[in-house]
């Protein structure tokens, strides 16, 4: 071997204090911790042990500490050798070794005493004790304490701690979202680094890059990557992962693409933690086929897709509303043998219950169970939710019991999900009773619980008793949150209070917490209630200067304020300005702009806007039909009102009673209107089904009241919507209108296409005569050329034998008269 290789042979460093003892020395050292694990009377036998031995306790101490591998142990050592008379204190490295013992064991009340009282006697500790201090205290989150020694070892040994204590801490900060100074100290910290990696390594690079790319400064990290790069540090894949998962997480797919083929011609190969990362971008983008691709790929590379990967993409396909897709996902990844989680069952269980099918979600727990798989809080919760939106609290509550027998008592978590169902079904009593069963089980609410309540309160119009829990909050020294104020803000202004608000806004900013874009949202929301759109732009215009960018709410609650106002000019201006700084406009956007534009009547402005809104691939809601419903029918044009109305139970959209009162009042409003009274006989344009009813009672005699519900009621049926249909006539028969032949005919035809024709008697009942049912036979014909072309249907055939029978009633009650006379 050549002398030069020989020569960058180094011998191994020993570190002080763990290298070999003298044999007495040895021997007295394991002596005093046998003594210490295994006598009683320890105390006596040690100053045995020690006068025997002639050692000062003081010149031996560290090397027990270092070896005892027991916090307690340690440190009852360290208490009886500080009180030993006429021995010499112990000196600063007695005191490290009890710093790092304490520090491997977590015990870090004894460590803060241990520090000061290093402090009051001037003792330094060694650069290895706060460097080991420092990891434990970045391992376990508590980074403000790790950064205060991190300046101590900075003043008092002049350098940085070891390369595994300042990853720690840089770990730490970005951990608890100080990315910022974890820079900062990344920074200082290659200022003084050669290149030898005795400051940074690659973890330290890696650290600082994946905080960049937490907070979707993504090409910032690629650019530290690029200036690090041979300079001590040769990134490797790890590093592009972290970087494709930022431009994953922030939707930028083609730069996650991008980053991928640099890494394929750097030589590396992609990993399962690559391949992840792209498909949970791509899921939530909703690109399914680009997946598929990616799967493929990894086949191909022969890697093999775990259970991780396929829950991210069968949540997704969830997300997205493509059930069957999601099926199929189940069923390739069976046929790949790979086995489902407690997660996928979660995933399952989450779905259902959204769906409201909480006895499927129920099944799923059990197979689940018999999969030898443990059903976790994360189960349950999504089933206590259901049943809190269904008002079966009973339920709910066994739910929350089934949680405590999982071995998860009811924390935080499940009790807040609990309450948050049980506020969002509107029973804010039941809530607050669980409130005090949570405290009396020794659980008490957070800030997030109190705000639920609150708001609850708020929106039952509650106030005092939200202020009350308020009170209650502080007395538990519980800290109000920005979503705490945000709630009470809101709060004041439903109580018509918005001078107190806004001084309960500005003390918020006076305290120096961040109100947050939710807290700007509520004063916005207040000011445009009371009309007063100056103070409204104001507090927009302090929230962009607060750094917080208005969104889709904030846009559309002003839009909203200046639509009361009959200012349209100004919302349209607003509106401008939403698209410019490219927020997509919502549906609550688009619906104030509607109902302005009807308020003005200009109903070709209103339609505009809505077909917009279309484009944007923006569903509309009940609000939003009503309105324009209502608006076409004011202007005197109860088609395009018909059409609308027909759009909407085509999409879905269950009227509620505001729509029901602007179809009434605008059909039976326009009985001379000329589109009712002339004949439906174009084929280009045939009149809807609601207004060709509508015009055949009219003519037929009926009032124009029947005549506007049972048309109603005739459409809702056509769409399936029966139990709508049945509640509106139920409104019919409180205004004292019983059911007639064209109602029963209808609600008929709706049961006979929901596949009901066999049981509809126990569903509507039959009152009526023989001439009602000749009338319900006409419209039920009239029907089946809408709904079936002209064929007959069920309900048809069934009406047909309904008069067939009424016709043998009659002539057995005619012969009945014969005999009796």
């Amino acid at each position: 071997m050549s002398k030069a290789i020989l020569s960058r042979i180094k011998p191994r460093h020993c570190p002080k204090g763990t290298g070999f003892l003298p044999p007495r020395i040895n021997n007295l050292v394991l002596d005093v911790i046998r003594i210490l694990k295994t006598q009683q009377q320890w105390q006596d036998s040690l100053d045995s042990r020690f006068a025997e031995s002639q050692v000062v306790v003081s010149d031996v101490a560290h090397f027990v500490i270092d070896r005892v591998h027991n916090a307690e142990l340690g440190l009852k050592f360290f208490d009886w050798a500080l009180t030993r008379p006429f021995s010499p204190s112990l000196n600063g490295v007695a005191y490290s070794s009890l710093l790092k013992l304490l520090a491997r064991f977590r015990v870090f009340s004894e460590i803060q005493l241990v520090l000061e009282n290093m402090k009051v006697q001037d003792l330094k500790p060694t650069h290895e004790a706060l460097s080991t201090v420092i990891r434990a205290y970045g391992e376990s989150g508590l980074v403000d304490e790790a950064l205060q020694l991190f300046q101590t070892m900075r003043e008092l040994h002049n350098c940085f701690p070891s390369v595994l204590a300042t990853n720690s801490l840089l770990n730490g900060l970005v951990q608890n979202g100080k990315v910022d100074i974890a820079r900062q100290l990344y920074d200082k910290m290659l200022e003084t680094d050669d290149g030898a990696g005795a400051v940074v390594d690659n973890y330290s690079t890696f650290i600082v890059v994946k905080g960049l790319c937490n907070l979707g400064n993504v090409e910032e990290g690629r650019r530290l990557i690029k200036y690090r790069w041979g300079k001590g540090c040769v990134p490797h894949v790890v590093f592009y992962n972290v970087i494709i998962d930022g431009h994953c997480k922030k939707g930028d797919l083609e730069g996650a693409t991008r980053v991928l083929k640099e890494l394929k011609l750097k030589g590396f190969l992609p990993t399962l933690e690559t391949y992840g990362a792209l498909v949970n971008g791509f899921c939530k983008a909703g690109e399914f086929e680009a997946v598929d691709q990616l799967l493929i790929e990894m086949a191909e590379r022969g890697l093999n897709v775990n259970v991780q990967v396929f829950n991210n993409i069968i949540d997704c396909e969830y997300k997205h509303g493509l059930v069957t897709k999601a099926a199929e996902t189940m069923r390739r990844m069976a046929e790949m043998g790979c086995e489902p989680d407690i997660t996928t069952y979660n995933t399952l269980i989450n779905f259902s219950c959204r769906g409201g099918r909480t006895a499927e979600a129920e099944e799923l727990i059990e197979r689940a169970k018999e999969r030898g798989l443990l059903p976790n809080k994360f189960s349950y919760t999504p089933l206590m939710h259901a049943y809190c939106k269904q008002g079966d609290y009973v339920k709910a509550s066994n739910v929350l019991f089934k949680i405590a027998e999982t071995g998860d008592k009811p924390d935080l978590v499940s009790y807040g999900a609990f309450i948050h169902g049980i506020v969002v079904a509107g029973e804010i009593d039941v809530a607050l009773m669980v409130r005090e069963k949570m405290v009396e089980k020794g659980v008490f609410p957070d800030a997030q619980i109190y705000n639920v309540l609150m708001s609850g309160l708020c929106k039952k119009g509650r106030f005092p008793a939200a202020k009350l829990l308020l009170s209650e909050m502080l007395d538990r020294n519980v800290q109000p949150d920005a979503y705490v104020y945000a709630t009470l803000v809101d709060g004041f202004i439903r109580n018509n209070e918005l001078d107190e608000a806004k001084n309960l806004f500005e003390v918020v900013i006076g305290k120096g917490i961040d109100p947050g874009i939710v807290g700007y949202n509520a004063m916005i929301k207040g000011f445009c209630k009371f009309g007063k759109m100056t103070d409204a732009l104001t507090f927009l215009n302090k929230m962009k200067s607060g750094h917080h960018a208005p969104d889709e709410y904030t846009y559309s609650t002003v839009i909203d304020g200046y639509v009361k106002l009959h200012d349209l000019n100004s919302a349209l201006k607003i509106f401008g300005q939403m698209m410019k700084q490219k927020f997509k406009p919502n549906v609550v956007t688009y619906t104030s702009l509607i109902n302005g534009f009807c308020k003005k009547a200009d109903m070709s402005r209103a339609e505009k806007v809505f077909r917009g809104m279309q484009s944007f691939n923006l569903e509309a809601n009940v609000v939003t039909y009503t309105t324009i419903i209502g608006g076409f029918f004011k202007d005197g044009k109860p088609e395009k009102a018909a059409s609308i109305f027909e759009l909407m139970l085509m999409n879905n959209c269950v009227p509620n009673d505001a729509t029901f009162h602007n179809l009434i009042s605008g059909l039976t409003n326009s009985t001379n209107n000329p589109v009712l009274i002339e004949e439906n006989e174009s084929k280009e344009n045939p009149r809807s089904l609601i207004l060709d009813f509508f015009a055949m009672m009219i003519s037929d005699g009926w009032s124009p009241l029947i005549a506007a519900y049972n048309s109603v009621i005739v459409c809702l049926c056509k769409h399936g919507m029966v139990d709508t249909a049945k509640l509106l006539q139920t409104k019919m028969l409180s205004k004292g209108f019983l059911m007639d032949s064209v109602c029963f005919t209808a609600l008929l035809h709706g049961l006979c296409q929901k596949g009901k024709s066999k049981e509809w008697r126990n569903i509507i009942s039959c009152d009526l005569n023989k001439i009602e049912l000749q009338t319900a036979v006409k419209y039920s014909l009239t029907l089946d050329k809408y709904l079936y072309q002209g064929r007959l249907s069920d309900a048809s055939v069934i009406l047909q034998a309904l008069v067939e029978d009424s016709k043998f009633s009659d002539q057995a009650d005619e012969d009945l008269d014969v005999l009796v006379s």
